[in-house]
């Protein structure tokens, strides 16, 4: 089939670790382009639209758009940057043919850099470098270009990789330079740079064809299939083939066809090949689906997604409170919404168990997990969580797990606690450099099991003076038992509302997690024993009235405050003989078996087989 070029559009994704200016500098894109009206009052973290995104400060979820430059359509691809979430970088990269790889001009390249490069090159992609932040007081510009080269070297599958134009700017001021101390004013030498040295997308003649790289939806028009259009062109009303991954074909029929512009979708009547398009009336549509002629149905390579690392269960709430709080409670609910969600996050595995209530779900990592879960929580749902699990296998008769990179910036003043810290979960330093003014970067291998829990610990010991990321590498053979350092919990031993005393009584043996006037269950975790083993507390129980006048009953107990624990913090807490009650209202920490019988039941059973368990 001979072959064209779409001088009028060029598709390009921007790239980076986490944090370092994705989103910012398409707020400058965007407004610099002049897609917004001028009384438009757009903001920051434009494209953040989502609530998650927005309270993290992170982008989540790929989503493009797309600014017109001098008569040419540049379509845009933002994507995530936390290594949790790359798999949205592995789907959304397909409807690319360039991209710009933001690094910070402080941090240089990261984990994530290294593994969104690796991605684009594997895919072809025309690179064009962009240092970024160079308004920073700790900048270091000249060193970080040549760590970014050092990083194409390594990654380069072919020489003209090597060959990539370098722009240095501020994403937050908006402006982007050829030079370090050039004095840019404005994005238009990066819009500039786009059109000169990402290809326009190459169209082959041939019947329509087009990958379904990502889904939406309308709750007037139904599922919206967005993806590129390869070969041909799309009318509305169109019929088409839909060849799923398994390879089964149906036919459909095209609602209507869309365009991106800024923030919008445009009606058009017909879109062709190197469009970024979104396509409504198909009901049975999938990401990695080929959508081509029903004359000539020919699929398209699918999408590689990396397989998930970290696994839990999600089960059906049997805590006393169960369906008090959620409007989505049954196990048929929990399940149905699950299985909805593999439609479009394709990094997830969800499996049934031989539990009609409980459900195995797999992951990319413990946030891509949390990600889920919370969203599930504002839906209105509720339900019970094990403890996070790294998935391991077994390869030549050998037991094979997880292994990740772990990079750590902080004050050489930590790094004691924390190599000693990381040393009991089989953590092996391959790098550490100083910069001379306090600050030092720690790298390590470590195995995700390692990693389940660390954050907390990371944050206490640095006081929250430190910045961790990882990236998964491969998998090694089993590096040994982590000892888990936790202190025994404080158990609810009975049912009724917290109070005053009660609490005042348990805050003598640790720390408390509720406050007074707390509903509580028996078998909910009340606190953290200061001691290694579990203990039962009635944080429900009252001073006894006497009718002999105290001196001292006129003061009132000061109770500590309450340790509040986020999602992920209480992910992280549980041992594997408990679980996390997740419900729209309260996130609760709970024993697997709620009664004090129960557990010294399993306690001397156990002891008896030889297994060992915590009381």
């Amino acid at each position: 089939m001979s072959q064209t070029f779409r001088e009028d559009i060029r598709n390009v994704a921007i790239i980076a670790h986490v944090d370092h200016g994705k989103t910012t500098l398409v707020d400058g894109l965007l407004k610099q382009s002049k897609v917004f009206r001028d009384n438009q009052q757009m903001g920051e973290q434009i494209l953040d639209r989502n609530a998650l995104e927005r309270e993290k400060g992170i982008t989540i979820l790929a989503k493009n758009t797309a600014v017109m430059y001098r008569g040419v359509k540049i379509n845009i691809i933002d994507t995530p940057g936390h290594a949790d979430f790359s798999g949205e970088v592995e789907r959304i990269t397909n409807m690319a043919d360039g991209c710009l790889l933001l690094v910070d001009a402080a941090e240089g390249p990261m984990p994530q850099t290294k593994f969104v490069l690796r991605r684009a090159l594997e895919k072809h992609l025309k690179p064009i470098v962009v240092i970024n932040k160079i308004d920073r007081k700790d900048a270091r510009v000249a060193e970080v270009v040549k760590l970014t080269q050092d990083l194409f070297l390594e990654l380069a599958t072919s020489a003209d990789q090597l060959d990539f134009p370098i722009l240095y700017g501020s994403g937050r001021q908006g402006v982007v330079g050829p030079e370090p101390d050039s004095e840019g004013s404005d994005l238009v030498p990066l819009f500039e740079a786009i059109l000169k040295h990402v290809p326009p997308p190459t169209i082959e003649t041939g019947p329509f064809q087009m990958l379904v790289s990502n889904l939406d939806y309308d709750s007037h028009t139904g599922r919206i299939a967005i993806g590129r259009i390869f070969r041909g062109k799309i009318a509305t009303h169109d019929v088409v083939a839909v060849i799923g991954r398994d390879g089964n074909i149906i036919r459909e029929k095209i609602g209507q066809v869309f365009t991106y512009l800024g923030l919008n979708r445009n009606a058009v009547d017909e879109a062709q090949a190197g469009d970024i398009v979104a396509l409504t009336g198909m009901g049975k549509v999938s990401i990695g689906d080929t959508i081509a002629d029903p004359e000539a149905p020919q699929a398209l390579p699918g999408i590689d997604i990396s397989e998930p690392t970290v696994k839990m269960t999600f089960g059906v709430n049997t805590s006393p409170f169960g369906g008090k709080e959620g409007r989505f409670s049954t196990s048929r609910q929990l399940r149905d919404r699950l299985y909805r969600e593999l439609e479009t996050n394709l990094s997830l595995r969800v499996q049934d168990t031989d539990s009609a209530d409980v459900f195995l779900v797999s992951g990319r990592g413990e946030l891509h997990l949390a990600i889920l879960i919370e969203t599930m929580r504002r839906e209105g749902y509720e339900f019970e969580l094990s403890k996070p699990e790294a998935i391991t296998k077994v390869v030549d008769g050998k037991l094979m797990e997880p292994v990740e990179a772990l990079t750590i910036d902080t004050q050489d003043g930590y790094i004691g606690i924390l190599t000693e810290i990381l040393s009991k979960r089989q953590a092996k330093m391959t790098d550490m450099y100083s910069d001379g003014h306090g600050n030092v970067r720690l790298e390590f291998r470590i195995p995700t099991r390692g990693l389940i829990g660390f954050p907390n610990a990371f944050l206490t010991a640095t006081r929250g003076e430190g910045i961790m990321n990882t990236l998964f590498l491969r998998y090694e053979p089993w590096f040994g038992e982590i000892v888990s350092t936790r202190n025994g919990a404080l158990v609810a031993a009975q049912t009724g509302t917290a109070v005053t005393y009660g609490l005042n009584n348990a805050q003598e043996r640790g720390d408390t997690f509720v406050e007074p006037m707390t509903p509580v269950y028996e078998g909910m975790i009340v606190g953290l024993n200061s001691r290694g083993a579990d203990l039962a507390v009635n944080v429900c129980k009252e001073k006894k009235m006497t009718n002999i006048r105290s001196s001292t009953s006129d003061i009132a107990i000061k109770l500590t405050p309450a340790i509040k624990m986020s999602l992920e913090q209480a992910l992280d807490f549980i041992n594997g003989d408990e679980l996390v009650e997740i419900t729209p209202q309260n996130i609760r920490l709970r024993k697997k078996l709620l009664t004090q019988d129960q557990r010294l039941r399993a306690y001397y059973d156990s002891s008896k087989s030889g297994a060992g368990h915590r009381g």
